[in-house]
């Protein structure tokens, strides 16, 4: 079955792709749509909304907190990697975010071992 078809299925019954196939999706199919999507399709996404059915709380915590004093605070580490590095800045944006993504990993690997 192609990756169409099978996509078909999987909204018709309202399922996702792996419920519907039962496997874990290879990282080379990943890499393939990531490699395939142009920066003005991925501008045009709505990415918060698009994770916010996965993660209900990108939906709501603009409205529970003042994101201002962190938005000046990462707006300083973007700077401060541009001036620092000299890193354009989407590559300063994409720095931070992957070392934010590894604090992440790194504490989710610490509450494991703690609890």
């Amino acid at each position: 079955m192609g990756y169409n078809s099978s996509l078909r299925l999987a909204v018709l019954y309202g399922v996702s792709l792996d419920e519907l196939v039962d496997f874990d999706i290879d990282i080379r199919v990943i890499q393939e749509v990531i490699d395939k999507t142009s920066g003005q399709v991925s501008d045009k996404i709505d990415w918060t909304k698009a994770w916010s059915k996965k993660y209900p709380i990108l939906a709501r915590y603009q409205g529970e907190m003042d994101t201002a004093c962190y938005a000046a605070e990462l707006k300083r580490l973007l700077s401060d990697l541009e001036k620092k590095y000299g890193y354009e800045e989407l590559d300063a944006f994409l720095v931070l975010k992957d070392i934010l993504a590894s604090v992440w990993k790194e504490g989710k690997g610490n509450k494991k071992t703690a609890g």
